[in-house]
């Protein structure tokens, strides 16, 4: 399923539903570009108070997009977390999924990564494209500004030998780097 161009931008403008109050805005520096995200302290407190704490303290300076998983033809997501120094990580964080929050699985989520619900900690998607997930991951978030940096995140070369099971073929070689992760104000709209 190809995406139209203008998607991910109605998405993220169909998903800016929450009162600019509840909104919390984190840049994501990377090696490919800006991605401007916002985070839904509103309807994903636990969620998003757990990727501002990475933010704040700084521990997201340096992590790699590590992963680009298709999804159809053209869609899929990117995957980036701390993986090199587990003493880096917090402790996991409550399950908040989407039947609770109302937050959609649109092109352009940032959803927290898990092993099972109440699992998650620092690993986190950002999607291309609309997938059903439905409450296996919490999404808490949407991208503003950077599509095209996803999409090119996404196109990076892949190592078709490294990865386990379903992951295999899936890891970015070499993955692209998260400069920095800093909360920054609401944009000028």
């Amino acid at each position: 399923m190809a995406l139209l161009p203008a998607a991910p931008a109605l998405a993220a403008q169909a998903q800016v539903q929450a009162p600019a109050a509840d909104l919390a805005y984190v840049r994501l520096d990377t090696e490919k570009g800006p991605i401007l995200l916002a985070l839904e302290r509103g309807r994903a407190p636990l969620t998003t108070a757990n990727f501002l704490r990475y933010v704040e303290s700084k521990r997201f300076d340096g992590i790699g997009f590590y992963r680009a998983m298709p999804y159809g033809e053209g869609n899929g997501l990117i995957q980036s977390g701390i993986t090199k120094d587990a003493r880096l990580l917090y402790p996991p964080v409550a399950h908040e999924p989407a039947s609770k929050t109302g937050i959609k699985h649109e092109p352009g989520t940032i959803l927290l990564a898990n092993a099972g619900p109440g699992t998650g900690r620092s690993d986190f998607f950002i999607t291309l494209g609309a997938i059903p997930f439905g409450d296996d991951f919490a999404p808490f978030g949407h991208v503003v500004e950077g599509m095209d940096v996803v999409k090119a995140i996404f196109a990076s070369p892949v190592d078709p030998e490294k990865g386990v099971g379903p992951m295999k073929g899936q890891m970015l070689s070499p993955p692209v780097i998260v400069r920095t992760a800093r909360k920054v104000d609401a944009p000028a709209r």
